[in-house]
């Protein structure tokens, strides 16, 4: 005879289906990823304590005790040899602020002073490098790509001369032409000086334009004053022209008018196709007097080890330092540049996923790291050295996941992703978002070209397909417009500011909810055996696919 099955059983048994039908969420360490430990980590990273955290200042050592006792204090493994820390050479070299820039013409001469004028430099590592009478010449946005049929430099001869050149690339003002609006790499600053050298001229100047640059004077000057950090390599000055530097747009109008000309016109007149050099009839003198400084940084850098596969890894990287501490005016105390939000609050969020690695349950298939790179506020030079000189193979790395800046505005519905459309990274991230009943959305400003400007980028250089992501703007709490007026007011008055500094107030709700969404992307990819990819078109794909068949057995 059968027997009844009781109700209650029968539903323990129909919710068991149900569950077992369900498709898992993704797991994003929620059980471990603790509010309080990412805000004193921030707290103290950004404290008068560590006195803005700039390589070669005091604030350095304490910052590089910190992280290797809270990498060891995490479980995290050392890499290598040589424990937590890579060492990085550095060659210190700070710029008399006594420079003048001196434009002589037929019509007249004028004198433009550092730090309201312009900021000027030299990487090479020398006592001095000027310009001596050398000719100026118009060479609208310094591009030369063969891509989109453009070469700014056609028919000129650089060599003794100084290229004026306009930052971002002809796109940001007709969106017609290159890749519209989203920057490409020939928008970025560096890529100006690197085809000056490429050309080569004697100096290159770029014309400050807060839209086209991304941020104002300010930062240009505060971001350039001072001691500056290179790689310490005997062939550096192989890549550098003799004079670097940016003139304010109030310089560049003054010095077209004192060559009888009008900058207004040259800008439009550069971003029409077949647009050839102008020279200005005039010349620039100017002398930089350096004094050198030879130092030893650190990428500080710690691992899970992999179970099955330790021999791929996952990177998850995250910058350390900021601009320490700056001499105020005169009769002012000094400036401490805290870098609260950039990057304290990425170096916490990077530790909170290491923590929920380590407390998994198990150890992932695939190896995982976790690098706090030196020097990227001096031109992503911590990661520049490990991509150069990595402590695992370029061609064994699966993938890499940045955090630069977690704003702490609260939860959204969406998260950014810089450089959108760049590798099936984004697929991952995608559907992990979904699990958090959020989207992802291409970056809002493509045209500032975020994507070249923090340490993912010298790994995605190398091919490793890489993942860069900024907070949302879609706030959950707010009305709308309201997410992104906070970022626009953030960049405004506190991006390389020495107001960017911690407040207890902070919503952070966002910022936990970004480190579960990176953890469960890269806990995903250390735990299948697919290897991301580029997606087709994007301009490192080909470089991953000569990686991995030259290292293939």
């Amino acid at each position: 005879m059968a027997h009844a099955i009781p109700p209650i059983y029968r539903l323990v048994g129909l919710l068991l289906l149900v569950a077992a039908a369900a498709p898992a969420a993704p797991p994003d360490g929620s059980a471990v990823v603790s509010e309080a430990a990412f805000r004193r980590a921030v707290e103290l990273l950004a404290s008068d304590e560590f006195a803005g955290r700039k390589p070669g200042q005091a604030g350095e050592r304490k910052t590089l005790d910190y992280l290797e006792r809270e990498f060891r204090a995490l479980g995290l493994q050392p890499v290598g040899a040589a424990g937590y820390r890579q060492q990085v050479p550095l060659v210190e070299i700070t710029a008399d602020p006594g420079a003048v820039l001196t434009v002589h013409s037929g019509r007249g001469d004028a004198a433009f002073a550092y730090a309201d004028d312009m900021m000027v430099w030299t990487k090479r590592v020398v006592p001095e490098s000027r310009l001596t009478a050398s000719p100026l010449v118009f060479v609208g946005h310094g591009i030369v790509a063969p891509e989109f049929g453009w070469n700014d430099y056609a028919g000129v001869d650089m060599r003794g001369k100084t290229a004026v050149v306009l930052v971002n690339d002809p796109g940001y003002r007709d969106p017609a032409l290159f890749r519209g609006r989203k920057m490409t790499y020939y928008g970025r600053w560096t890529y100006k000086f690197e085809e000056a050298m490429r050309q080569g001229a004697a100096g290159a100047l770029i014309v400050h334009q807060a839209g086209p640059a991304a941020y104002g004077w300010e930062v240009v000057r505060n971001s350039n004053n001072g001691a500056q950090l290179e790689e310490d390599a005997a062939d550096h000055h192989l890549g550098r022209i003799a004079v670097e530097g940016w003139v304010s747009l109030s310089a560049a109008e003054r010095i077209c008018a004192l060559a009888g000309k009008d900058f207004a016109a040259l800008e439009h007149a550069a971003t029409t196709p077949g647009f050839r050099p102008v020279s200005l009839d005039a010349a620039a003198d100017l002398t930089v007097r350096n004094t050198i400084h030879r130092t030893v940084s650190a990428n500080v850098v710690g691992m899970v080890k992999g179970r099955t596969h330790p021999d791929e890894f996952i990177i998850y990287t995250a910058h350390w330092d900021h601009f320490g501490r700056q001499p105020g005016a005169a009769g002012e105390p000094d400036l401490i540049y805290h870098g609260a939000v950039d990057n304290a609050s990425g170096v916490a969020g990077i530790m909170q996923i290491a923590n929920a690695f380590v407390h998994a349950g198990k150890a992932p298939e695939r190896s995982v790291l976790f690098i706090a790179p030196t020097g990227e506020e001096q031109g992503l030079v911590g990661s520049a050295f490990y991509a150069a000189h990595p402590l695992v193979p370029l061609s064994r790395t699966v993938a890499t996941i940045n955090i630069d800046e977690m704003k702490p505005f609260g939860r959204t519905r969406d998260i950014e992703v810089v450089g959108f459309g760049a590798s099936d990274l984004e697929d991952d991230l995608k559907e992990a978002a979904a699990g958090q009943q959020r989207v992802i959305t291409p970056d809002h400003e493509p045209e500032k070209g975020y994507y070249y400007r923090s340490d993912h980028f010298n790994l995605a250089k190398r091919g490793v397909p890489a993942l860069y992501t900024a907070s949302g703007t879609d706030s959950r709490t707010h009305p709308a417009g309201w997410g992104a007026a906070q970022v626009e007011d953030f960049t405004a008055h506190r991006y390389h500011k020495p107001t960017d500094s911690y407040d207890p107030a902070w919503d952070v709700s966002g910022a936990l909810e970004d480190i579960k969404l990176l953890y469960a992307v890269g806990n995903k990819v250390a735990n299948e055996r697919r290897w991301p990819a580029w997606y087709p078109g994007n301009e490192f794909r080909a470089i991953r696919e000569q990686s991995l068949k030259a290292a293939s057995p």
